[in-house]
């Protein structure tokens, strides 16, 4: 059964704040994570997947840090190369000293080499290691969702499982790939003021002195950051979301010639993501001339301090360069952690929103001593008193009990929003019921595992879903042990061979999305033909005829029949031809079992099925006011 909300009407006039308003609102809990450039406990779930490359993570790290000391040792080489290869030190005489110089410049060969391999190495390790994760996150994701409850996919909309799975996992695999560089950045800048400090601690703490100022610089700077990002991050959800219903809908947008005023719409909330991104933009580069201002600043001391120092002979030549290319490189992790930040930002949102889904109770488990149904098990379907309700406290079953026999055609007919699809879901086991006990193959539906259930039980929905992919593949979905000559009999069974083999390719023609390329009648013969390709006991149709002309049902109908022989059938149609023959009928009404016999039985009680059977194709909605059977449970 498939709840649908109808959607809010829209001020034409309005320019995208208010459906602003509405994400903010709806999405607190993102927008508090959202504003946090480090979660801890968002770092200790993906450490979960880190921990496998454990290997990788430490070649990166030991790589990282023999690249900062490669960093940190330029400069040390460069002033004793002036100070005793030049002869500008001190004790240097104004001579060179070419063995010294030979030797300096040795080394410093030597230590580009280093530097080169190690940041080669750490930037192939650590992406390796990001890409590896990536995968993993994604394939759990996968998994999770394929277990997770129909009760929470039915409240989630598609495209915010799928923004996640690619979107939220991208930025995850960002701030993997450049976590490792902001820890060298943090021990470049350690390892610059210790050298400073070592080198000469008076100079050293009057450059330092501009730091103060960067940082009060930098927690105004957060303040208005945070609000910018997650403005622009908002606009840019708002943005995405409309794309996506406006091309899911484009169906319905021409048919009412809404496409001009939906593309004035869009264009406002294009143009109001555009502004928000442009300032989030312009916030995020005011640090960087910021920085450059500091860095120019601290040189400009150097230069001058630094150089009184040197005429007084307080300090050597050597040290005074040396702390010019110093403040140059302290200054650039800082930069780079400063653009950082935005990264690390998304990462903690994406972190958060990965781990909700994953963190998504399973609630149809398998019981622990859960055992598998087994061809010794019969096709046999009874509900027991089933209460049950998508949500607990508005039931849409009330105390149903019906059963069917194995081999035996059971239909289920009642006005819409009866519970008719419910029935067939709750066999299946895709939701766990309230009250009562649903019994397939004379055991409960909870004490069996799911696979086995799966395997017992065949569905055609009204809906028919083909995937991408041949025909023959669509038809073996569900039953990849048959072989082509079993699946070619389904298809034959069902009427869809000859249409079939009219496809340019035949059985190996491909299919567009959901089946593009076939007619609806057609899509859903193919799903027949998948459904008995399985050879499960029990055939489920869920209005599976809705969707076939009257031709075509008469074609199959002798077919179904043919086929349901040794098997349990349950039927749901509004075509009551299709039902007549069933060995029993189920009249469900407001979510209870209002009577229960076979057709003529039922049309000797001229109760709510007489009329809907002298109706024919009228509307069961209808009938609901018109009916004053009383409701009973009947078992038979």
């Amino acid at each position: 059964m498939t709840h649908t909300r109808a959607p809010e009407p829209r001020d034409p006039h309005d320019d995208g704040r208010a459906r602003m308003r509405a994400v903010v609102g709806s999405h607190r809990i993102e927008e508090e994570i959202f504003g946090k450039a480090f979660d801890g406990r968002i770092v200790r779930r993906l450490w979960q997947f880190v921990a496998s490359y454990r290997r990788d993570v430490v070649i990166a790290v030991v790589a990282v840090v023999i690249f900062t000391c490669t960093q940190l040792s330029i400069p040390l080489l460069i002033r004793y190369a002036i100070d005793h290869g030049m002869g500008a030190g001190g004790s240097g005489g104004g001579t060179i000293n070419m063995p010294v110089l030979s030797m300096i410049t040795a080394i410093f060969a030597v230590v580009i080499v280093i530097n080169y391999v190690a940041s080669r190495l750490q930037e192939q390790v650590t992406g390796r290691m990001a890409e590896n994760v990536l995968f993993d996150i994604r394939r759990k994701m996968f998994a999770h969702l394929q277990r997770v409850s129909l009760s929470f996919l039915d409240k989630t909309e598609v495209g915010r499982l799928m923004s996640r799975l690619q979107g939220d996992v991208n930025s995850m695999q960002e701030f993997l790939e450049t976590s490792v560089l902001s820890v060298g950045d943090i021990l470049l800048l350690l390892g610059i003021v210790v050298v400073m400090l070592w080198l000469d601690w008076q100079l050293a703490v009057l450059v330092l002195s501009v730091i103060p100022i960067l940082f009060l610089v930098r927690v105004f700077w957060l303040s208005k950051a945070r609000a910018a990002f997650m403005e622009s991050h908002e606009a840019n959800s708002v943005t995405n979301g409309a794309l996506a219903e406006a091309i899911n809908g484009v169906r319905a947008v021409q048919a009412m010639d809404r496409g001009q005023l939906n593309e004035q719409l869009y264009q406002r909330l294009v143009d109001r993501n555009y502004a928000a991104q442009l300032r989030g933009s312009r916030i995020a580069q005011v640090m960087v001339p910021i920085v450059d201002t500091l860095t120019g600043l601290a040189m400009a001391v150097v230069v001058l301090v630094g150089g009184m120092m040197v005429v007084r002979t307080q300090i050597d030549v050597g040290v005074m360069v040396a702390f010019l290319f110093y403040i140059q490189r302290f200054f650039d992790p800082i930069r780079s952690l400063t653009m950082q930040y935005s990264v690390m930002q998304r990462a903690m949102a994406s972190g958060h929103r990965l781990t909700e889904v994953l963190d998504v109770a399973v609630d149809v488990r398998d019981a622990p001593d859960a055992t598998p149904l087994t061809g010794a098990d019969d096709g046999s379907v009874e509900f027991r008193n089933v209460t049950f309700g998508y949500n607990p406290a508005e039931p849409v079953l009330r105390d149903v009990s019906f059963r069917v026999g194995s081999g035996q055609t059971v239909a289920l007919i009642g006005p819409t929003g009866s519970g008719k699809s419910s029935c067939m879901s709750l066999i299946h086991r895709f939701y766990d019921i309230q009250d009562g006990a649903i019994l397939v193959g004379g055991r409960d539906v909870r004490s069996v595992t799911q696979e086995s259930l799966g395997r017992h039980i065949a569905m055609v929905l009204q809906e028919p879903y083909l995937f991408t992919g041949s025909v023959m593949e669509n038809i073996r979905y569900s039953s990849h042990w048959a072989t082509d000559d079993d699946l070619i009999a389904a298809a034959q069974a069902v009427g869809a061979h000859e249409f079939i083999m009219s496809l340019p390719q035949g059985y190996e023609t491909q299919l567009d999305e959901r089946g593009g390329n076939l007619s609806l009648g057609q899509r859903q013969l193919v799903s027949f033909a998948r459904a008995l390709a399985a050879d499960a006991k029990i055939l489920i149709l869920d209005e599976a005829t809705a969707n076939i002309d009257s031709y075509t049902e008469m074609l199959i109908q002798k077919a179904l029949q043919r086929l349901l022989e040794g098997r349990t059938g349950l039927v749901i149609a509004h075509r009551l031809a299709t039902i007549r023959n069933a060995d029993s009928i189920v009249v469900l009404q407001q979510g209870r079992l209002v009577e229960e016999g076979n057709h003529d039985q039922l049309m000797a009680e001229n109760g709510l099925y007489a009329k809907l059977y002298s109706l024919n194709f009228a509307s069961f909605d209808d009938l609901t006011s018109q009916s004053s059977e009383t409701p009973r449970s009947v078992t038979s």
